[in-house]
């Protein structure tokens, strides 16, 4: 990778992790589009590292309230509607967690494809345009373990490149009836764990193969993944608050269609 590829890649992660737009599916086009090299997975987790950091720094204080109800609890020293929402997220977590661990192999090898993404940014965005259409008024407090395990099941389908994460996460949450500030910060909680999961798992890999030149590379994409996923959750929720999921419904239907007459024309 040169250092464009690098600086390029990594702001589109830290752009596009958080939005209902696929980054995986940004990350893959440029090796399918401009014929720049498939950076793998390996660069993909990288700079999921920084968006990690990034969600981790701006809910620091959910996550230290959570944290301490969850503790409390299974020390046997009461309940709170804090310690509900981190059993949520636990409980969130786990479709995802298995489907990557027995799926991720065959997916790698056989859908990182520019018509898979097509496909899956169509098929997903009309998905996510029928939900926004839903009037959900349930907040926070209203989401139960069921919601939480059924968000999680979808989560899983954010394997397969152009679904999006956040976008089917979202989606979900939606169809639950949940409102849409709602649906954006569970599913920003709901990633945590996961992409701290994928993290540590590359960085063992990272430190047994890796040269010092991908060390490099990797603090580089950490860095500025980090700081432009920082600013677009912050943007994000703001855009939330008048507006709906409409505009990223269009942006995707349009650039499916794109990908797609490209990969006809050939």
């Amino acid at each position: 990778m040169s250092w464009l590829e690098v600086v390029v890649l990594a702001l589109v992660q830290g752009l596009t992790e958080f939005l209902p737009i696929s980054s995986s599916a940004h990350l893959i086009l440029p090796s399918q589009v401009l014929g720049w090299e498939d950076q793998g997975l390996l660069f993909d987790v990288a700079v999921h590292v920084g968006t990690l950091s990034a969600v981790m720094l701006y809910f620091r204080k959910d996550i230290y309230s959570l944290t301490v109800a969850w503790l409390r609890q299974i020390t046997g020293n009461g309940s709170s509607q804090e310690a509900r929402l981190a059993w949520c997220v636990i409980l969130g977590t786990i479709p995802a967690g298995l489907a990557g661990l027995f799926g991720s192999d065959w997916i790698e090898a056989n859908l990182r494809s520019a018509l898979v993404i097509a496909l899956a940014t169509i098929g997903f965005g009309i998905l996510l345009g029928v939900a926004d259409r839903k009037t959900g008024t349930r907040d926070m407090n209203q989401l139960t373990l069921r919601d939480a395990l059924l968000i999680g099941l979808s989560q899983a389908l954010a394997l397969i490149p152009g679904t999006s994460r956040s976008g089917i996460t979202m989606t979900s949450a939606l169809f639950l009836g949940l409102n849409r500030d709602t649906a954006a910060r569970f599913s920003f909680l709901l990633s945590i764990p996961l992409i701290m999961a994928a993290g540590l798992l590359k960085g063992v890999e990272l430190a047994e193969t890796g040269t010092d030149s991908q060390f490099m590379v990797v603090a580089v994409g950490t860095v500025l993944s980090a700081v432009s996923a920082y600013a677009c959750i912050h943007l994000f929720l703001k855009f939330l608050e008048k507006l709906s999921f409409m505009p990223f419904v269009i942006y995707r239907l349009l650039l499916g269609v794109v990908l797609l007459g490209w990969v006809i024309v050939g």
